[in-house]
């Protein structure tokens, strides 16, 4: 006899439990083997789920960028109508202000024949290669060729 076991029923409660050890290993074997392919099928279903609603958030991501960037483009073409509308304005202004410089210099210059006549004798002394010889009409001759 063993010294660790007391008598005949020690050995049989013993036995017992190793058989019970093993009968609920293989009993837990057999549930695995039995329900493993419904939760192959559960696990396969979940994760097509999760892929699912991470596919609709990665769109729902995506149409938000583009309306941020259709949102930028509108916010941009209105900035730039706005600058080209007033670079317009201000061109028409600077037009308005030569136009009215324009017609008091030439109201100033009305009846002034022999101060035109000075400025432009004095603009062709500024060219070296222009020699002024008054003629009848008081026009100078320009070019002069030998022929």
């Amino acid at each position: 006899m063993s010294m660790f076991y007391n008598n005949d029923t020690d050995e049989a409660k013993a036995g017992n439990i190793i058989i019970a050890i093993i009968v609920l290993i293989v009993g837990g074997v057999a549930l695995h083997i039995a329900y493993m392919p419904n939760y192959r099928i559960y696990s396969q279903d979940k994760q097509g789920q999760a892929n699912l609603r991470q596919q609709e958030w990665e769109n729902k991501i995506l149409i938000e960028q583009a309306k941020a960037l259709n949102e930028s483009a509108t916010l941009q073409a209105e900035a730039t109508i706005k600058q080209e509308t007033a670079k317009a304005q201000a061109e028409v202004i600077r037009a308005k202000g030569v136009a009215e410089a324009n017609s008091i210099i030439a109201g100033s210059l009305k009846g002034n024949e022999s101060y035109l006549r000075y400025l432009w004798i004095d603009k062709l002394a500024d060219n070296a290669n222009t020699i002024y010889v008054p003629t009848e009409a008081g026009l100078p001759i320009l070019e002069a060729r030998n022929r």
